[in-house]
Parts: structure tokens; C-alpha cells; sequence
């Protein structure tokens, strides 16, 4: 069991290549079932997103493939 300010604290890092995506912002939860749907990590920050905003990552919650003490391991 984990608290949602826990994941706060962890960097997600893509496995596939293993880039670090950021740390969660937010989570997206079904209201109806109380379960976790997916996890929310901000766009990276560049020079060039002042203006035009990029997207978020939206993280599927099967796309999470183990959560550590201090990292969150996705693939995407």
C-alpha cells in the first residue's frame, strides 16, 4: 500500500530506453471502482513550450511495471 504523495517523490523512467521521464503530477482514478487508471508526468519544460504547451505524459497503470523505493519503472 502507498499514499499518492509517495509517488510524487519517485522519478518515472522509461525501460525501454531508459530515459527519466519526470516525477508524477497527478493521477487519473475511476471514480466508480476507487482504481488507479493511470499516472500523469508533466511534458518536459524546453524553450519553445512557453508557447505552445506539449503534451503531459499520460501513463496507462499497465504500462507501470514496478514501483521502487525511489523510482517507478514504465514502458511505453
Amino acid at each position: 500500500m502507498f499514499k499518492s504523495s509517495d509517488l510524487r517523490e519517485k522519478d518515472v523512467i522509461n525501460i525501454s530506453d531508459g530515459k527519466k521521464l519526470g516525477k508524477v503530477c497527478d493521477l487519473e482514478v475511476d471514480v466508480k471502482t476507487g482504481r488507479v487508471d493511470a499516472i500523469v508526468v508533466p511534458a518536459p519544460f524546453s524553450v519553445g513550450s512557453i508557447f505552445s504547451k506539449e503534451k503531459d505524459y499520460v501513463i496507462p497503470w499497465d504500462k507501470v511495471k514496478k514501483i521502487g523505493e525511489d523510482v517507478i519503472l514504465v514502458e511505453i
